[in-house]
């Protein structure tokens, strides 16, 4: 688990690296929202937008408690909190990814609606069935023990409350091109098959109510980001900031695993039993 808090750390001084960026294009922080940040903060395949599917899939009220297991920088959170007006709790590995994610809250205005914990997705130490939804979005990749994941998930869901796994799964093309946003080899890299995550979920308690394959889409918008990018630039903030001098060849193997399935992107919408 050091190994995988090391790699997402990078070489640190983040909020300072993301404030700077923002400064230099002319963004004015005080008057930020969530979708401002969405370059580097929705920080999974499909960006915003697969976020948005995932609030619909969860069916989120503004009484909502939810729990993101492996929150990262907190995009994902803020995208719930501000569109559904729920509360969400994020619970991530990485101590600077946590602070960045409460940091990049207050600068967005939502700190009473988000908060963020240091620990492991596989035991949050939250009190059992505390939460009405919870997610995981890209974080299953980097955790060996799935069935202690969704286990989890399931403790701290209330009976009747759902939860969605939005991860990246082995494909049938091969194995994993290597560096991708999530390892620099396999060292640190799990993804789970299709047929093992059709075992795991039902092991773990849940009634399995929809699984959604993405991978085409996926293709599609890398495709249309790289598009954008030649034809406008950059955005002022993106991955690259974190992942450094070698994001470029993560995201070139990112294309080339997807279109040669090695990779998919896959969704499972689950509830826990009434």
């Amino acid at each position: 688990m050091n190994q995988v808090s090391d790699f997402y750390t990078g070489p640190g001084k983040l909020l300072a690296a993301i404030g700077s960026a923002l400064d230099a294009a002319g963004v004015d922080r005080t008057a930020l929202r969530p979708v401002d940040l969405a370059a580097v903060d929705e920080f999974h395949i499909r960006g915003r937008r697969a976020t948005l599917e995932i609030l619909e899939a969860l069916a989120l009220t503004a009484n909502s408690h939810v729990l993101d297991l492996g929150s990262g920088l907190g995009g994902p959170a803020r995208t719930l909190a501000e569109v559904a007006g729920c509360t969400v709790t994020g619970v991530d590995l990485t101590p600077e990814f946590c602070e960045v994610a409460g940091a990049l809250s207050d600068w967005t205005g939502m700190p009473g609606r988000t908060r963020f914990r240091v620990g492991d997705a596989t035991a949050t130490g939250l009190p059992a069935e505390s939460v009405d939804a919870a997610l995981t979005m890209h974080v299953a990749m980097n955790i060996p023990d799935k069935p202690a994941l969704y286990a989890e998930a399931f403790r701290v869901l209330r009976p009747g409350g759902r939860f969605v796994a939005y991860d990246v799964l082995q494909g049938e093309g091969g194995e994993v091109h290597y560096p991708v946003p999530w390892a620099a080899d396999s060292s640190t890299s799990f993804p789970a098959t299709l047929e093992e995550m059709r075992k795991f979920l039902p092991a773990a308690g849940f009634d399995v109510i929809s699984e959604l394959d993405s991978t085409e889409e996926s293709l599609a918008w890398f495709q249309k980001m790289r598009a954008k990018i030649q034809r406008e630039g950059p955005p002022p903030v993106t991955f690259a900031t974190f992942l450094g001098d070698s994001f470029a060849q993560m995201t070139a193997n990112q294309v080339a695993n997807l279109a040669e399935r090695r990779i998919r992107t896959v969704m499972f919408v689950c509830s826990k039993p009434a």
